[in-house]
């Protein structure tokens, strides 16, 4: 598949998954993210490691190459949750080059980004389903990391 054919697939995704966060609640705009962003940085990151660990097992197999490529994606999504702006991009960077390296198409980080991000939403639409401001928080905060990749993979 061409770079610009797999690139707008992947947009199409994550603005997919942008647009049902944002479905899912109703008062995201008056509440702050950062609450939810803290509380993501608190208990998804093994999450997010899992998810991406098996998306490249499933393209690499079991070998160390997929659990490197798995762990520096998991430090990317670490920056991001994070906001560490400069981290995210350095980080980014090693990522594209890694994957080019393996003889992955770049579609494959996409697909893993929205794979996570939906996975997160579930955790988060089952587990606080109980508090809607703190499920909402967490919603608001997904919602912008959503926002955040779709815009770096329409610049890429």
């Amino acid at each position: 598949m061409r770079r610009g054919t797999a690139e707008s697939n992947l947009n199409r995704e994550l603005s997919r998954v942008a647009s049902g966060l944002a479905d899912k609640g109703t008062r995201l705009r008056s509440l702050d993210s950062a609450d939810g962003r803290r509380g993501l940085l608190e208990w998804a990151e093994p999450v997010i490691c899992d998810r991406l660990r098996e998306a490249y097992q499933r393209r690499l197999g079991a070998g160390a190459e997929a659990l490197g490529l798995a762990r520096l994606h998991c430090r990317v999504w670490r920056a991001l949750i994070a906001a560490d702006e400069a981290k995210y991009e350095a980080l980014r960077t090693e990522l594209v080059a890694a994957v080019g390296r393996s003889g992955l198409d770049l579609a494959c980080l996409g697909r893993g980004d929205a794979q996570t991000m939906a996975e997160l939403l579930d955790i988060v639409v089952t587990r606080f389903q109980r508090s809607e401001r703190v499920a909402a928080s967490y919603r608001l905060a997904l919602f912008e990391l959503a926002e955040r990749l779709v815009a770096r993979h329409e610049v890429a």
